[in-house]
């Protein structure tokens, strides 16, 4: 039986963590590996990302439903994780809803249009983490694991432990993150395989 795991990482085109999230994805489809692999980070069709109107706040619910449904998060960690801040951009946790303006997520050209969430309320621990708040999509992935008692797996866009990659949300995580990348017999860098698969179970 397949499971769903999803992948939380920073995907700047050209200072992102792709390369890590890459590899995982080519574990789930070759014939080598084997691995039952579901990648649940990208934004698929049919989901709200599709709809015009798409704001960070439609996002982070959806993030939500992925990471619900998902059995594993696996968090990729680069030098630039601790700086995004994409996504922290709503004020409607502070302000009312005329004071409030975001810029839809496929549709940055066009501007700005003013906030179309009506009324908010607080969440309970057991609810999902708000989709009204401050947090960027990285920390809002990560709280969501949290907060659904998801397994977390911490790896590094590294073949080293960079403890100092780390965002301070994730103070205390420091002793489970580890290297994705390590050096073969052949001196080439590979991802990390058999972690990979023992930490998921398979």
């Amino acid at each position: 039986m397949a499971k769903q795991v999803y992948i939380s990482a920073d995907y700047d085109k050209l200072n992102g963590d792709r390369d890590v999230v890459d590899e995982l994805n080519k574990w789930g489809t070759d014939n080598l590996h084997k691995v039952d692999f579901i990648d649940m980070s990208k934004v698929v069709s049919g989901t709200v990302a599709k709809d015009d109107d798409c704001r960070i706040c439609d996002l982070k619910s959806e993030f939500n439903r992925q990471i619900n449904a998902s059995s594993a998060v696996i968090f990729v960690v680069g030098d630039k994780t601790g700086s995004r801040t994409a996504g922290c951009e709503c004020k409607r946790t502070s302000l009312e809803q005329w004071q409030c303006s975001c810029t839809p997520y496929h549709r940055n050209n066009m501007g700005a249009k003013m906030c179309k969430v009506s009324s908010t309320c607080s969440v309970s621990e057991d609810d999902d983490v708000g989709n009204i708040n401050c947090f960027s999509y990285l920390r809002h992935e990560f709280e969501q694991a949290k907060r659904r008692k998801k397994p977390i797996v911490i790896v590094y866009n590294s073949t080293r432990k960079e403890s100092a990659w780390l965002p301070s949300y994730m103070k205390g995580y420091e002793d489970v993150a580890r290297p994705f990348w390590k050096i073969n017999c052949l001196g080439n860098k590979v991802g990390d395989y058999l972690y990979i698969k023992e930490v998921l179970g398979f």
